[in-house]
């Protein structure tokens, strides 16, 4: 009997929040009959704590190819990628290619498929910052314009696509990172044995994430950020991003007493870490998104932020880079004035945890119809 022929998916992924959506997708699409999912990790994040040490928690298969491209300057960096991408796709070709967020790897992703005529379907599509200045925003807005699927996690994301123009193949699904949240936190919880292992209790630290390029290569920004966490009622633990910890070395910024840096986390670790604080200071998109479903109140170390709705619930205050505002936040917090009683609720912002299976069933339908 002749072997039924699969149709072909590709998903790019190169980072950590990639990573972490890729695992619902990479669950689903493997159980489903007749289709292959080809895995590619452009390298983007390489090392273990920032790459091997996610697979592992989320029970990602080996990705099928390793591009290995690396760190290097922006132009650099996406360059290698498509050279990668484009020599798979032409070996293959997929029926399509799955690209998540807002990466260089999700940019090059979209481009290499694009010009080999190759349908895109963008994981995490809508978001808009409306900072130019973010390589993040170039990156999404690029992916967007040359999607065929644009999987939105909220509505407020659809509009942005319909301010611009957009409107065909446009899905409003929910926050497929909301369904990894609800599917391994009760694993990180009988599994992280991070509290004990670093003497913390519940409630009784702050946690701080900082990795994106306007506070780490801005050296008085970061200086402020680091000093406000000094100021902080509760220790700080900080796992620090690669680039976070190059950039406090070359500017010989000491790290405050009361802040305590460790190396970045596993996924378990990290949402346990989540799940367990008083308060979250970030800049991650993501840490911002997971503090709101783990119901903690979250400082967003930037001037704007995509998950506007979580400002508009009451559960996400814009700080920016200002030490007195995130001190008179993370004061609140601590002394219990923030959030406010009657802004304690969380309304679901992102769907009900299934996008990923709305998104499958897109994609079904989306290749049946061609």
């Amino acid at each position: 009997m002749a072997h039924q022929r699969r149709t072909k998916i590709l998903t790019v992924v190169g980072a950590r929040p990639q990573f972490v959506k890729a695992a619902v997708l990479c669950r689903l699409l493997r159980a489903l009959p007749g289709y292959q999912e080809v895995l590619v990790h452009t390298g983007q994040h390489y090392d273990d704590a920032m790459s091997a040490s996610f697979f592992r928690d989320l029970d990602i298969p080996e990705p099928d190819v390793n591009l290995g491209v690396g760190s290097g300057r922006h132009g650099e960096q996406t360059a290698r990628m498509l050279e990668g991408l484009e020599r798979l796709l032409l070996g293959i070709p997929p029926a399509l290619v799955l690209i998540y967020g807002d990466t260089n790897s999700t940019l090059a992703g979209a481009l290499a498929a694009a010009k080999l005529h190759i349908p895109v379907a963008h994981v995490e599509a809508g978001l808009r910052s409306h900072n130019w200045a973010m390589p993040e925003e170039i990156n999404r807005i690029v992916a967007d314009r040359l999607s065929s699927l644009l999987f939105c996690p909220s509505q407020h994301a659809a509009e942005n696509l319909r301010g611009e123009g957009i409107t065909e193949g446009v899905h409003v699904v929910g926050d497929i990172m909301q369904d990894a949240v609800l599917m391994y936190r009760d694993r990180a919880d009988d599994c992280s044995d991070l509290l004990d292992r670093l003497g913390l209790r519940p409630g009784e630290y702050v946690l701080a994430t900082i990795h994106r390029a306007e506070n780490t290569d801005d050296r008085e920004r970061l200086a402020a950020i680091m000093f406000a966490l000094g100021r902080s009622p509760l220790p700080v633990v900080f796992p620090a991003h690669p680039r976070t910890a190059k950039a406090l070395r070359e500017a010989d910024l000491a790290v405050p007493s009361q802040v305590r840096m460790t190396e970045p986390l596993s996924y378990l670790d990290m949402i346990r870490a989540e799940s367990a604080a008083r308060a979250i200071v970030t800049d991650s998109g993501g840490v911002q998104k997971e503090a709101y479903w783990l119901g903690v109140p979250c400082i967003t170390a930037r001037t704007e932020t995509e998950w506007v709705e979580t400002v508009e619930a009451g559960w996400n205050q814009i700080a920016g880079a200002d030490p007195d505002r995130i001190a008179a936040a993370l004061g609140a917090v601590c002394e219990g004035r923030w959030p406010t009683e009657e802004r304690r609720g969380r309304p679901q912002l992102y769907g009900d945890g299934k996008a990923g299976e709305q998104m499958i069933d897109r994609i079904r339908a989306f290749l049946k119809e061609r």
